[in-house]
């Protein structure tokens, strides 16, 4: 009996590959925000042996989409799976993922003061609480839409913050949306005559931040994708992001375009190429020892945060 049950599991370890079974844990989380007059919510991934190792990790804040939610990329877009694979092969460096929640495109806009929320709150908050490296060599940025506008957006604004960012068929229209664009509709974007405000939308936009992003030392390697068959057109206009940028960062700035639309199936299909890129540029975890003994690392964590509410 005891041989069959060992025979039995060995094979049930060659179905899954030969090699344990490694599991994140995706919890939920909120607190008050000041900013926002209400709960700020946010989903959170640990990798596979978190509460265990005694390490600080890098870190990737993940944005959903337009009206979307905390809860996308776990529950659309298949992230636990994902990661636990690519942690697993050696693909990615172990990190945590925080997928927060917002009821804007990632700005200070007409509803709420997300972009905010996001650098004053939500940052020191959730890197004060996990066990994060809370270093720019260990940070990295992504979104898909309306998420991959907010990524563009940071990333340009305070590259002195992220190592790596990724958009996923991002919303970063120019000079306009199109007119089937959520945005045209979206409480962020519309004055009080319930009018679509394009002066907002262009002070808001990417290309606000380029003129002082080129002008600074820090670059922020960028994965671009988006689907050939997009609604939007976003691969048009993520190729306008390459293009402004590429003279910049010639070979840090990739993108690929995929077989799809708008869609969760181009977004779960460009997820592990995104993690890829932007895992080759963050450090990996570290003892939470030697993070203790740095005293630079306050100093550097003072100076971040210091300047995140300018601009």
């Amino acid at each position: 009996m005891r041989l069959r049950r060992t025979i039995a599991a060995l094979i049930v370890a060659a179905l899954w590959g030969g090699s344990p079974v490694h599991a994140g844990e995706v919890t939920y989380h909120r607190f008050a925000s000041e900013v926002l007059g209400r709960d700020y919510h946010y989903a959170l991934y640990l990798p596979e042996g978190y509460h265990e190792a005694n390490q600080a990790y890098p870190i990737l804040y993940l944005l959903h989409g337009s009206f979307g939610n905390e809860r996308d990329w776990v529950e659309s877009g298949d992230l636990e799976r994902i990661v636990d694979r690519m942690i697993r092969d050696g693909l990615i460096p172990p990190l945590v993922i925080v997928m927060p929640g917002s009821e804007s495109w990632w700005i200070d806009g007409h509803n709420e003061a997300a972009r905010t929320a996001f650098f004053d709150e939500l940052m020191p908050r959730v890197e004060e609480t996990w066990q994060v490296v809370p270093l720019r060599e260990w940070r990295a940025i992504a979104g898909l839409s309306a998420g991959g506008y907010g990524t563009l957006n940071f990333m340009l604004e305070r590259p002195d913050l992220f190592a790596a960012a990724a958009a996923l068929s991002p919303a970063s229209y120019h000079p306009l949306p199109p007119r089937n664009s959520t945005a045209w509709r979206h409480p962020a974007f519309l004055d009080a005559t319930g009018d679509f405000d394009i002066s907002l939308w262009q002070q808001r936009n990417y290309t606000a931040h380029l003129d002082r992003y080129l002008e600074r030392e820090e670059i922020v390697p960028l994965y671009l994708s988006a689907g050939n068959r997009d609604a939007y057109n976003a691969a048009h206009h993520a190729r306008l992001v390459r293009q402004a940028l590429a003279p910049h960062q010639p070979d840090l700035v990739a993108m690929e375009v995929l077989n799809g639309g708008h869609t969760w199936r181009v977004w779960r299909a460009s997820l592990p190429n995104a993690l890829a890129w932007m895992g080759r540029f963050l450090q990996g975890p570290v003892p939470l020892e030697a993070l203790a003994e740095d005293a630079a690392v306050a100093e550097k964590v003072v100076e971040a945060y210091g300047g995140a509410s300018g601009g």
